[in-house]
């Protein structure tokens, strides 16, 4: 009989198993309903033996190869969205006769283009392997930045944008989806702070680049060269990205047959399945008449009204503070390094004490007494006018945090892919109404979009207590579910705990999890547990 080991590689201790038994529970798999996840047709319903020590070995190994890659690509899309705000203090602007409102649609066009591309990108996270469409987008908005370098008027800017915009459009939905569908809820508030984290990096990284090819002095403009420097990056990339990138754990290169077993298993308790190619209208319909749904949208664009004010409008503002070109982009590098300190923390404490809409509520309060202070303060009164600016940062823990929160309370790959898909639709209403907030004709102060900001922010702390409500019903409405099933009420939330622990017995000899890999949506699946 052929017997096999799973190598490590880490140094941790190995585990024998049949190869005959993979293939058995491959085989048995075959059976398994129609439209179940493909894990389905991997495990089968088979339960998998599985220790701490293996939970552990297989996460690092998904580190090494799906999170950072995750990492990298979400860093290049922050660096190419944000250099537009660069490229206008280096003389886009003056180069492209651009007026005040023209720069402000040459900043939101990009968000209108998402905007309208969401739907597609819910049916092609579904239907297109991770693999190729990863790579693909990224090529594409990579291309998108290198063209806006040879545009020279508004309408080269609005179709380069608009173009960069598009390919960007799937790039948050399916960062989200793919999260979820490799890691355990309890682990996923800090792998989204891992990529989203680099929204900190990104904006540093900018803000030093553009200062040192500001003072290039060629045919080629400054904001140019930006542009290319950080488009061509991006290109090259994606090569990369189609190298290293697999599409679920029943194709993963880099795990044996018996650990795919393995890393399906350690999901289970997740209740949210590992992905299926079956696009579902039924759970379309499901996705849209949910308040959860809404209230998540919702939240995305009170959040991003703000971040896009940050982004397009940041350097712009501290120019007006009276500092040259060259400082104003030095003076941003800051505000990158308190995102980048305020995500980690935040999502830790998310994770650790399994609660996510009090810290993001928490973090709202800095942003709303920067706002103020911002109002308040007289443009001579420098160094607490860029406190206060810096306090705005604040709110880029708040996206990491609503993103773990959804894909934590979602289930069915339909569904998700389509919730996930609307609440970027929802960042990108925020991000074409942040800038069109703020008009040039009142620099330096822009009282009224200020004042538009602090309610906004307002409206958001609402929004978090109702979604709060509104989970709570809901696991009201699944303990009923349970009892009318003949399971108990109650039930522990395993996919929360911080060490893996193997799924539980309901008492009458029938596990829980068996739904696990159906594809079922979080409101089908009695056992599904929302958390807050």
């Amino acid at each position: 009989m052929d017997n096999t080991v799973s190598k490590t590689g880490d140094g941790v201790s190995q585990h024998e198993h049949r190869t005959e038994d993979v293939e058995q529970l491959k085989h048995q798999g075959q059976n398994t309903a129609r439209g179940a996840d493909r894990a389905a047709n991997l495990i089968g319903d088979q339960q998998i033996e599985l220790t701490e020590e293996d939970n552990k070995r297989i996460r690092r190994k998904t580190d090494k190869r799906i999170l950072s890659i995750l990492v990298w690509v979400y860093f290049l899309q922050i660096l190419d969205k944000s250099v537009l705000g660069y490229g206008a203090i280096f003389g886009l602007r003056e180069d492209c006769n651009l007026t005040g409102d023209q720069y402000s649609m040459v900043s939101s066009v990009a968000a209108i283009a998402q905007l309208a591309w969401q739907p597609f990108s819910s049916w092609l996270i579904v239907k297109v392997p991770h693999r190729l469409l990863m790579p693909c987008l990224v090529l594409g908005w990579g291309i998108a930045q290198v063209c806006m370098a040879a545009c020279h008027n508004y309408a080269g800017l609005i179709a380069t944008r608009f173009l960069l915009g598009l390919f960007e459009a799937g790039c948050l939905p399916l960062f989200s989806v793919i999260t979820s569908q490799w890691y355990r809820r309890a682990e996923q508030p800090m792998r989204v702070a891992c990529w989203y984290g680099t929204n900190g990096l990104a904006t540093m990284f900018a803000a030093a680049v553009s200062y040192g090819l500001g003072q290039i002095d060629g045919a080629i403009h400054s904001w140019q060269i930006l542009f290319i420097f950080v488009g061509l990056i991006t290109v090259l990339s994606a090569p990369l990205v189609y190298v290293v990138l697999d599409d679920d754990i029943p194709s993963a290169r880099f795990l044996t047959e018996h650990e795919k077993l393995q890393a399906i298993e350690r999901l289970r308790a997740n209740q949210t399945g590992t992905g299926s190619r079956d696009f579902k209208w039924s759970q379309v319909w499901e996705a849209l008449y949910e308040p959860k749904s809404w209230l998540f949208i919702g939240m995305a664009v009170c959040l991003n009204v703000t971040a896009a004010v940050t982004n397009t409008f940041g350097p712009i503002v501290i120019s007006g503070f009276g500092f040259d070109s060259e400082r104003s982009s030095l003076l941003n590098i800051p505000f990158g390094f308190v995102q980048l300190i305020v995500i980690f923390p935040a999502s830790y404490l998310a994770h650790r004490f399994r609660i996510k809409s009090a810290f993001l509520a928490a973090i709202l309060a800095p942003v709303l007494a920067g706002a103020v202070m911002l109002y308040v303060l007289g443009r001579d009164n420098v160094p607490p006018l860029l406190a206060a600016y810096y306090m705005l940062a604040f709110l880029f823990g708040g996206n990491p945090l609503i993103v773990s929160w959804m894909i934590s309370n979602i289930a069915g790959t339909t569904k998700k892919s389509v919730i996930m898909s609307l609440y970027n639709a929802g960042s990108s209403a925020g991000n074409i109404i942040g800038p069109l907030l703020f008009n040039s004709k009142d620099a330096p102060e822009y009282k009224p979009g200020l004042t538009k900001v602090m309610g906004i922010t307002c409206a958001l702390l609402a929004i978090i207590g109702l979604q709060v409500v509104n989970l709570v019903v809901s696991n009201k409405m699944q303990e009923r579910k349970r009892v009318a099933n003949g399971k108990p009420r109650k039930i522990q939330d395993l996919s929360m705990e911080h060490r893996y622990t193997t799924a539980q017995n309901d008492g009458s000899g029938a596990h829980l999890g068996e739904n696990a890999f159906l594809d079922m949506t979080d409101s089908q699946n009695d056992e599904f547990v929302y958390v807050y």
